[in-house]
């Protein structure tokens, strides 16, 4: 061998799940905020789902773009 790393990072690939994540926790919390449900939900104004998904969301753009695959 050479020495070279040559294979994909483990983190970008966590940086791409945290991505997906993010989008996933943010599409939900604006859903369940336009369709309430039946019990409401102490604090609801908060809306950590919005702040948790987008936390996710930035942290995965942040390993995508670091650890991204580069040619030569």
């Amino acid at each position: 061998m050479t020495g070279k790393d040559t294979g994909i990072s483990i983190w970008f690939f966590v940086g791409t799940l945290l991505v997906i994540y993010g989008v996933l926790i943010v599409g939900a919390d604006v859903y369940y905020h336009n369709h309430p449900g039946i019990h409401d939900v102490v604090m609801k104004e908060l809306r950590v789902g919005l702040w948790w998904g987008a936390f996710l969301f930035l942290l995965g753009v942040f390993y995508c773009w670091k650890f991204r695959p580069r040619r030569g």
